[in-house]
């Protein structure tokens, strides 16, 4: 998603515009990977001395809730990286630097044929290892 695009959204579901806003999807769309809350607050610092976890897990909660961005969990914590694709996926997610990889194979036909009589309504794949500058 590009940070316009992002903005519009926000604009469109009646949110108001703000530069922290603007500035914490920059930094989603530079980092290009996936980031906890606490990693964006720590970026946001320089600008917005004193910004507070809470302002920044408020806003990255509304991003998700709108689809702005993705959001995972590992290492007992959730990260957030901006949606990236508008068709179905997957990812590979770095576990020591949080790159992520997109995966376009989806293996729901196995499940399917593993579990014939459910109904199978949703699902999310992640596979979790080093990437090629951490291993």
């Amino acid at each position: 998603m590009k940070i316009d695009e992002a903005i519009q959204v926000l604009k469109d579901k009646g949110y108001k515009y703000t530069d922290k806003r603007r500035d914490m999807v920059t930094i989603l769309k530079d980092e290009d990977k996936y980031l906890s809350a606490k990693q964006i607050q720590l970026a946001m610092n320089d600008k917005y001395p004193g910004i507070s976890f809470d302002t920044v897990y408020r806003n990255l909660h509304t991003f998700n809730e709108l689809h702005i961005v993705e959001t995972t969990e590992w290492a007992g914590e959730k990260k957030f990286r901006l949606a990236c694709t508008n068709h179905h996926h997957h990812h590979f997610i770095c576990e020591s630097c949080g790159d992520t990889k997109v995966i376009e194979h989806c293996p729901m036909a196995v499940f399917q044929e593993e579990i014939p009589d459910v109904e199978i309504r949703s699902h999310k794949i992640e596979l979790y290892g080093l990437c090629e500058k951490c291993k």
